[in-house]
């Protein structure tokens, strides 16, 4: 099915949709809705009414791009964007990211896996000629979009083209936000012959496992927790201006390296809604609601800040962030918990209390308490390591056939040591995590002592009665 039989009419039909920059922005949107035709005066004899609505949406998907390029332009021009380029935590290059790999490296590549598709779009895990592991994501043509729109308008290609527009938003997104929690886009291909039309190359990630991080040291599930809350930051106050995920699932993000990554940007909004008074800066989730203030610019300012924040504290705070938190630092999660649980703070104040709590977990000044003669009850052996290990489990140990927990200090390891009833000796090596903290392996006992310059054994003193202390 073509668009026209008549030539300068698609011509005409074309150059409208996507060069004109005259036309006033309208309101944009993700769904399908009925548009009052636009293109029977111009081409009366070719236009269906189906296909009427179908040039209209391409029409809007097109300007959606648009508004985008419009807003990165007039915001890397002010004044301010040198500005906001210092005040974020994470320096970055906010020009168009450097993508080097492009249809001819995607010429050789070999599909490794399946990695998942959805509504719009599919994942593949795909190596490269060079070695080099990536994420494919091209337009599921099987997908629930691809097949609504074809139930409505029997395009194929008008079809493949609307909901190829969501993948060409992510890459436009994806080069204009870069920061250390969203992937890294590494190319992109247009070539209908090569990958079936636009393929966006990504950095490779593992699908979040929510069920897999409640079982992990509360260590590992705070660096998720600090690393999506320095995202949201970033999002408030990014270089097109406060960024909202409208559809935030934990399926929409990806682990790289322990390090939490927001992969779909699709349903990114860059638009605060207008309002005429309070009422209409509603944010409504399913257990309660919030209303903000409309703005004297009749802008719900903040809303989109507002949004990330709840959906951060329902999605990901209330599973991740309290559960098995260290004792000494209950006081300050606690604290966190209320204000985003009621949006009583930003999420610049939000932020400063999660790297308050970083400060202080990784300074041990939680255990400043503790007293210097904790030790005592122990004899120290450096540059050795047990070996006849007699290991026993505990909860979220880093080793799950053993007891292997992160600790500031032999101190601490003591602390955690008094407190297990089978544990009679730990040992240090200089394997660190993510904040700098050692690693402590807990055993209950061992049959004899290897010579490791890296190693130290703490073995609990026995009373003459035989007793441990």
């Amino acid at each position: 099915m073509t668009f026209s039989r008549n030539p300068f009419c698609t011509f005409f039909l074309f150059a409208l949709l996507f060069f004109s920059l005259t036309v006033i922005l309208k309101k944009w949107h993700f769904g399908l809705q009925e548009n009052k035709p636009f293109g029977d005066a111009a081409c009366p004899d070719g236009l269906t009414p189906e296909r009427d609505r179908l040039l209209q949406q391409l029409k809007e998907r097109q300007q959606e791009l648009e508004l985008l390029d419009i807003t990165f332009d007039n915001i890397q021009s002010s004044e301010g964007f040198r500005d906001l380029h210092l005040s974020t935590n994470h320096s970055v290059n906010y020009i168009n990211a450097k993508t080097d790999i492009g249809c001819e490296e995607l010429s050789g590549m070999k599909a490794v896996d399946f990695l998942g598709s959805g509504y719009t779009k599919t994942v593949l895990k795909a190596e490269l000629p060079q070695g080099l592991f990536v994420a494919l994501k091209s337009v599921n043509h099987q997908g629930t979009d691809m097949r609504l729109c074809m139930d409505e308008f029997q395009d194929s290609q008008g079809c493949h083209e609307l909901v190829s527009f969501k993948l060409r938003k992510e890459i436009v997104l994806l080069q204009r936000l870069q920061h250390p929690n969203i992937v890294e886009l590494k190319g992109q291909c247009q070539d209908s012959a090569l990958v079936g039309g636009i393929t966006a190359v990504l950095e490779q990630g593992m699908p979040l496992q929510m069920i897999q991080l409640l079982q992990s040291p509360w260590e590992e599930r705070f660096r998720v927790c600090l690393g999506l809350v320095r995202l949201l930051q970033y999002l408030t106050h990014s270089p097109l201006g406060s960024v909202a995920l409208l559809d935030f699932q934990p399926r929409q993000f990806v682990m790289v390296s322990g390090e939490l990554k927001l992969t779909d940007l699709d349903d990114a909004s860059i638009q605060e809604p207008a309002c005429q008074e309070d009422s209409d800066c509603l944010l409504q989730f399913p257990l309660r609601n919030f209303t903000l203030r409309c703005s004297p610019s009749r802008i719900c300012e903040g809303l989109n800040e507002m949004r990330n924040l709840y959906n951060a504290y329902r999605y990901f705070l209330t599973y991740l962030l309290p559960h098995q938190s260290p004792p000494l630092l209950k006081p300050l999660i606690h604290q966190i918990m209320n204000s985003t649980g009621d949006l009583k703070q930003s999420i610049n104040e939000t932020l400063a209390a999660f790297e308050e709590v970083l400060h202080t977990y990784k300074s041990g000044l939680h255990l400043e308490n503790l007293p210097p003669s904790i030790t005592r009850d122990y004899a120290v052996l450096k540059g050795v390591r047990s070996g006849g290990n007699m290991e026993y489990r505990c909860r979220l140990s880093y080793n799950q056939q053993g007891c292997v927990l992160s600790v500031h200090s032999a101190s601490e390891a003591v602390l955690i040591c008094n407190s297990h009833p089978q544990c009679t000796s730990f040992s240090l090596s200089s394997e660190r995590t993510w904040t700098g903290r050692l690693l402590a392996s807990f055993r209950s006992g061992f049959s004899h002592l290897v010579p490791d310059v890296n190693s130290a054994v703490y073995m609990r003193r026995v009373k003459a009665s035989g007793a441990v202390l």
